[in-house]
């Protein structure tokens, strides 16, 4: 017995009559969120309010996110996107839903907020990552652990 997987059918979004949505997006460097950032009634503080409608793909959101973030305009810095949505009890959870590129194309640029099951009220929340030229000259950049003021510990063999 076979499978067939089956993407769902998108019902396109006449914007002209439509009334966009309000999409609240946290945007962090390098990481997500954690959970803990949302519980209560809190929110991160770098918010950003994006009115969209529920066709908007990921890729469009990455340039409207450009706007606002210039210095993640870079070629090749990612874009992780995560929905953050709360359960019955009030407790938030992450959903990792795609990743965009600056100046690539990738599979989850066509990726729409309707795809995804975004729901009305939650969040999405992005982590921007430099690019990987970048990522690996912020390690090599790294000191290495001293001991005590006296040098390098020697190794122990």
């Amino acid at each position: 017995m076979t499978s067939v997987a089956t993407t769902p059918t998108v019902a396109p979004v006449d914007r002209e009559k439509t009334c966009p949505l309000l999409l609240r997006v946290f945007v962090n460097e390098r990481q997500h969120h954690l959970p803990e950032a949302y519980h209560r009634g809190r929110v991160p503080p770098n918010e950003l309010q994006i009115y969209t409608w529920k066709d908007a793909s990921l890729k469009e959101l990455t340039n409207l996110i450009k706007d606002v973030h210039p210095q993640a305009s870079e070629k090749g810095t990612m874009f992780n996107f995560a929905l953050s949505f709360p359960d019955r009890k009030g407790m938030f959870h992450f959903k990792e839903v795609g990743t965009t590129s600056v100046g690539h194309t990738g599979p989850d640029d066509k990726l729409t907020l309707q795809t995804v099951r975004l729901e009305i009220g939650d969040y999405m929340d992005v982590a921007i990552r430099p690019p990987p030229e970048d990522r690996l000259k912020e390690r090599r950049n790294v000191p290495m652990r001293r001991d005590s003021g006296r040098g390098f510990r020697p190794r122990p063999y």
